[in-house]
This record gives structure tokens, C-alpha cells and sequence, in this order.
């Protein structure tokens, strides 16, 4: 792996403003999805948009480098980042602000069909990391770009407005930026992410499932109800 060079220049301006423009877009959009009915096409087309937003903002800056090519280690790294969360999630299930917060996330999973929000979670990881730690990374040219990627990626969910999300993205963040300096690229990050999020997914609605999970829409209907 070549040592990476920060950029300097014009390539550079050019990439912080394709970034600055992508970010405002991506975050107006993130937010508009996870306000949405669960399961609604308002939902679906948002948050797809947020990916399309994100991946070509972070293609239009310049060449995003990809890094190490390893698979096996940064796939380990998800399984135990998922670990972490979920010891954490059969403490946060005991605290009512907090069980409050995740189940409104965890609702889009049990508002949608499980093979579409699958690929809906993994499109948006994908993109999530061309632009957060490709695009915005590079961006920082050289001044401390781990921190200031990770400051973006918890600024852009704000957005949603849920602390579980902002408190998740601090997290893993903070460990996908780790691995973007350590590897030299997005490609180790970008497996770590999706592998959590295929977990998370499958796994953590369980651990919520013995009160009814709070759908994002106000629909006013009781689980199981017609």
C-alpha cells in the first residue's frame, strides 16, 4: 500500500465544495427518510436518494481511494462491533428514553419487507462510506481528516433526530474513520459497515420484541392489527 499523499490546490477546492454541496443534499434527504411512514414509498425513495446523493456527490470530488484488499479481518471487526451493540442494546431495552429511541429506528425494519430494507441498509452503507470516509476524509487534507470525517458523518444524522442514530454514528464513526487512516482506503471500512449492518438488522429487532415496536408512521394501528 502507497503512502497517501493529502491533497493540495485546486483538487482540493474542487473536492471540499463537491463535498460541502453533497453534504447539505444528503442530510436533507437522510432526514426526510427516516421522518417518513415505515414501508412507504416516501421512505424507500428518500432513503435511496440519500444513497444516490452520497455516492455520486463522493465520485464527482475525485478518485476515492479503496485501501487495503483485505476481507476476512474488517468482516470480523463488524461481527464484533454488532457484539458491542448488542450487549448494549439488553441494557438500553431497560431504560425507557433510550428503548424509546431504538425501537422508532428499529420500526422501519418491522414497517418494511426484511429483503427490500436489507437492501435499502446496505445501498446507504455503501454510499456512507464513499462520501464520509472517501470523499470527506480526503477533503480534510491532511488536518486531522479522522476527526473531521467522523464530525460530518454525527452532524449528517443529526438530522434524523434520534439519539440512537446520532449516538451509533459517534461510535462507528469514530472506528470507520480508524480504519480508513489505518487501511488507506474505503474497502475496510465499507465491509465492517455492512456486515454490523446485516446484523443489526437481523438480530437486534428481537431483543425489542416483547413490547410492540413503535412504528415510524402514525398509523394509530396496534401490532397485528388489520
Amino acid at each position: 500500500m502507497t503512502a497517501e499523499v493529502p491533497e493540495t490546490g485546486a483538487v482540493l477546492r474542487r473536492r471540499r465544495r463537491a463535498v460541502a454541496a453533497t453534504g447539505l443534499v444528503g442530510a436533507a434527504l437522510l432526514g426526510g427518510g427516516l421522518t417518513a411512514p415505515a414501508g412507504s414509498r416516501r421512505f424507500y425513495g428518500l432513503t435511496l436518494a440519500t444513497a444516490a446523493a452520497y455516492a455520486a456527490g463522493a465520485l464527482a470530488s475525485g478518485p476515492i481511494r479503496r485501501g487495503s484488499t483485505q476481507v476476512l479481518g474488517p468482516a470480523a471487526l463488524g461481527v464484533g462491533a454488532f457484539g458491542v451493540f448488542y450487549a448494549g442494546g439488553l441494557v438500553a431495552r431497560r431504560i425507557p428514553v433510550a428503548r424509546r429511541a431504538i425501537s422508532r429506528v428499529l420500526g422501519y425494519a418491522a414497517g418494511g419487507a426484511d429483503p427490500l430494507v436489507l437492501a435499502v441498509m446496505l445501498v446507504n452503507g455503501a454510499a456512507e462510506e464513499l462520501y464520509f470516509r472517501g470523499a470527506v476524509y480526503a477533503a480534510a487534507g491532511g488536518r486531522r481528516p479522522a476527526l473531521g470525517s467522523t464530525a460530518a458523518y454525527v452532524l449528517a444524522t443529526t438530522a434524523t433526530r434520534n439519539p440512537a442514530l446520532v449516538f451509533a454514528s459517534v461510535l462507528m464513526g469514530t472506528l470507520f474513520a480508524a480504519q480508513r487512516r489505518a487501511t488507506g482506503g474505503v474497502q475496510a471500512s465499507t465491509i465492517t459497515h455492512l456486515v454490523w449492518s446485516v446484523l443489526m438488522l437481523r438480530f437486534l429487532p428481537r431483543l425489542f420484541a416483547e413490547e410492540p415496536v413503535r412504528r415510524a408512521s402514525a398509523s394509530g394501528r396496534s401490532p397485528g392489527g388489520s
